[in-house]
């Protein structure tokens, strides 16, 4: 009946299906046809839709565990280190142990469980139980009860409207990739590779020539030779230098003198891989103890602790403060910004990073091994150009991530009132229409 709530436990809505590894030691059982996820894999930044995982298992690996293939539309979650981890099969695929999957029944809507679990999820981890690491059980799973409308059309016009702003937040996301990409790919050939000097090296690039991505008035600006230096064949008068070199470490933290009234706090859990997912605002006599370094717009944020995590961005905004997890790299001029951040959060200085940190428990590194990091130096003029090039990919990538997080902010807040039943569908479509969305 329309307009009607029902409780139902998670067995009358769905069968719970596990996972599993199959033997490590036989290589035969990866690298096959088999999309399979584990919680790493929804670690960082991912759509509400995934297709694959890092790794693939073989038939024979499927065959080999206890691995069950999962029908499209699965919900998946994570039920250990952490419980909480969600997203929904786009295909056919399989999980390790990590997760306990839902297999929606048809006549419930699996995107509207699927955000009743993102909504819930302090609620599972009440169920869970061990003393080291908490896990929730298949059997503890399927006897949650969940609220939902009787009628599925309804259910599925909850989930719409989420998914509509969910939506919005991943094509921001693809498009800050692409973005993104680009801005790495320029930096890679111009201070990496040095794509442009082997060009007019091999007679490719001639003075008045255009190549693809080299206009011809960038030629006199690259060298036409490499010459060796310690960390290989640079080019010739280009100097080895650090991070350190372009930049300032730690310039700035916040007193009892000079801390404002309101803490706007960029911690490494809410960080991930170029994204502040979310910003967490402070009364400033309860903001956490880590939260003392003043954040400048064109700072790059490097986390020190895991690294391997990603946790680093290039801040955009001001009145922001970050934990004393992050090193803060605050470039020298303007023009430096682009290559700090792009030279210090590559994804090679990234590993290099993970494979220095010390501790058994939480691997970090000291900030100044960050600012240790080593680069080329070219002519000033060239920095600029980079500036120029790669400076509006990244601004547009900083306005990307603040549409998506008021996004985010207006799916949490409308999420729990829609799964509750305390506003219709019909009135927050009329919110949203308000706001242009």
């Amino acid at each position: 009946m329309a307009g009607e709530w029902v409780e139902k436990a998670i067995v009358d809505i769905a069968d719970v299906a596990g996972g599993s590894t199959p033997s490590t030691r036989d290589p035969e059982n990866f690298d096959g046809d088999v999309p399979w996820i584990t919680p790493k894999d929804l670690a960082g930044p991912h759509p509400r839709y995934v297709s694959r995982g890092e790794r693939n298992l073989s038939r024979k690996g499927l065959q080999s565990c206890s691995a069950q293939l999962l029908p499209e539309n699965s919900v998946l979650l994570s039920s250990r280190a952490p419980i909480g981890y969600l997203a929904i099969a786009a295909n056919p695929l399989a999980t390790n142990q990590g997760f306990r999957s839902l297999v929606v029944k048809p006549d419930y809507d699996h995107e509207y469980v699927y955000y009743w679990l993102s909504a819930n999820v302090e609620q599972l981890e009440r169920h869970a139980t061990g003393s080291t690491f908490k896990e929730l059980s298949g059997s503890a799973l399927k006897q949650i009860r969940i609220r939902l409308p009787a009628d599925r059309s309804e259910q599925r016009a909850i989930a719409h409207i989420l998914g509509t702003l969910d939506d919005k937040i991943e094509l921001n996301r693809r498009m800050s990739e692409t973005l993104e990409a680009m801005a790495r790919a320029l930096f890679k050939s111009w201070f990496v590779d040095f794509d442009p000097v082997r060009a007019k090296m091999e007679g490719r690039w001639r003075r008045g020539e255009s190549l693809p991505g080299l206009p011809a008035h960038l030629y006199g600006l690259f060298p036409a030779r490499l010459v060796d230096s310690e960390l290989g064949e640079i080019p010739e008068g280009w100097e080895v230098g650090t991070l350190g070199d372009v930049c300032s470490l730690n310039p700035e933290v916040w007193t009892k003198e000079t801390r404002p009234s309101e803490i706007r706090y960029v911690d490494l859990s809410n960080t991930k891989w170029g994204r502040i997912e979310t910003v967490t605002v402070y009364p400033a006599a309860e903001a956490p103890s880590r939260a003392q370094r003043v954040l400048r717009p064109g700072d790059t944020i490097v986390g020190t602790v895991r690294p391997a995590n990603g946790s680093y961005a290039l801040i955009s905004e001001p009145g922001l403060t970050g934990s004393t997890g992050f090193a803060v790299l605050r470039p020298n001029k303007p023009a430096y910004a682009e290559v700090v951040y792009l030279a210090a959060t590559s994804r090679d200085n990234i590993d290099t990073l993970a494979h220095l940190a010390d501790g058994a428990a939480y691997p970090a590194v000291r900030p100044e091994v960050v600012a240790a990091t080593p680069i080329v130096h070219p002519d000033n003029d060239l920095l600029e150009r980079l500036a120029s090039a790669s400076g509006p990919l990244l601004a547009k990538m900083a306005t990307n991530e603040r549409q998506s997080r008021t996004l985010a902010a207006l799916r949490d807040a409308l999420l729990p009132k829609l799964i509750s039943g305390e506003i219709r569908v019909k009135d927050a479509e009329r919110f949203l229409k308000e706001r242009g969305l």
